[in-house]
């Protein structure tokens, strides 16, 4: 004889019982009709405004040609004031950015200024008798005391000799004083700001 076994109770299995129970209201859900059944199903949270029909929203009546004007007419002063606000804002930048290289412009000038007088100062220090002494000097005994001497004042002295002795003065010094002073009486012949 077949042996019969016997469907599991509720009890035991719990989680055929909700999927019956679900089977059952998708199957009522779907006799009762489908948008009466939509309705049904949809969730509304507490507080929320009910959801409206697509019937109501085609009902509502497009706003005429004569209500779109007054809109405007009503926003333009505003819109007129925040478009004069924004230009206005817009020059302060402008006015900000010319103050800005105003400024650097004037920084550049007084370095300008400072260096022209230190380049007149320095032409000054050698002063036409002290010129005539190293012009009157032997070339190697000249080179001596100038590179003892501070290096400006050894270039400026160097700077109003005659060319021809002060290239035999630079030629008995020592390599390295040659060079530097060479290097300060170039810099200081340039006629261009050296920035």
């Amino acid at each position: 004889m077949p042996m019969i076994t016997s469907l599991p109770s509720p009890e035991r299995c719990p989680s055929r019982a909700i999927l019956l129970a679900a089977a059952a209201l998708a199957a009522m859900a779907v006799a009762s009709g489908g948008a009466h059944g939509e309705d049904a199903v949809r969730q509304v949270l507490p507080g929320a405004q009910p959801p409206v029909a697509p019937q109501q929203l085609a009902r509502e009546k497009a706003p005429d040609q004569s209500e779109i004007e007054r809109f405007c007419s009503n926003i333009a002063d505003a819109a007129r004031d925040r478009r004069y606000a924004l230009q206005a804002e817009e020059l302060k930048q402008l006015q900000a950015g010319i103050d800005e290289r105003m400024k650097a412009l004037d920084a550049k000038k007084a370095e300008y200024e400072t260096w022209l007088k230190r380049r007149e100062v320095f032409l000054a220090r050698a002063e036409d008798g002290v010129v005539k002494i190293y012009a009157g000097m032997k070339p190697d005994a000249a080179a001596e005391r100038l590179a003892i001497v501070n290096a400006d004042l050894a270039a400026a002295i160097l700077m109003k000799l005659d060319s021809r002795k002060a290239s035999v003065i630079l030629n008995e010094m020592d390599q390295k004083a040659a060079a530097t002073l060479t290097g300060i009486m170039a810099s200081a012949a340039r006629r261009v700001d050296p920035s």
